[in-house]
């Protein structure tokens, strides 16, 4: 082969190498990927823990209904059960009674035990009844709600404020008291 051959093929490999070469650097530099361990999500690789748009329902052996929804959740990665969610709807759906709607902007999501925990700006509202706090405690495998911290409970008659609102969602039997001996349960009549 002549060196004029040589020439023209090295002159043609070389702007396609060159041009290879950037898209190597680039994509490299750009690129950010967070690697799971195998074990925790089924050697799955995903670029993000975030998912949007997440909707859960699941019913009890005695027929209720249980469905939880977020806007974005984010998987734990030390235990693949736990879902940590952000603006968050729930719904309990009771075989012989009315539904219980709850909200908030933050939840803890168990799959594995359907135990959630709602925070900040939870707002409960069952038939005429409002409950407003900033922390609820839900388990449906206990059926209770422990709903604490500022807690507001308003209905057509009267509003009242205390520490600690305790409730069975299968009897409705309710407990309500004040962390504090000297402190009272304070009930107010609107009408």
């Amino acid at each position: 082969m002549n060196s004029k051959k040589i020439v023209k093929i090295f002159l043609i490999f070389l702007p396609i190498a060159i041009i290879f070469v950037i898209y190597l650097f680039y994509k490299n530099k750009n690129h950010s990927e967070v690697k799971i361990n195998p074990d925790i999500l089924e050697e799955t690789n995903y670029n993000s823990n975030f998912i949007n748009d997440v909707n859960y329902i699941t019913s009890d052996k005695d027929g209720n209904e249980y469905m939880v929804s977020a806007l974005v959740a984010e998987i734990d990665y030390a235990d693949r059960n736990v879902l940590y969610l952000t603006d968050v709807k729930a719904t309990i759906k009771l075989k012989n009674s009315d539904n219980i709607y709850i909200t908030s902007k933050y939840g803890r999501y168990n799959s594995d035990n359907l135990d959630t925990i709602f925070s900040k700006n939870v707002l409960i509202k069952y038939l005429d009844n409002k409950i407003e706090s900033n922390y609820l405690d839900f388990s449906m495998n206990n059926n209770k709600m422990i709903i604490s911290k500022e807690v507001v409970y308003t209905n057509q008659e009267n509003i009242l404020r205390a520490d600690v609102i305790e409730m069975n969602i299968k009897t409705k039997d309710t407990i309500i008291f004040m962390y504090e001996e000297k402190k009272k349960v304070n009930i107010q009549n609107i009408k």
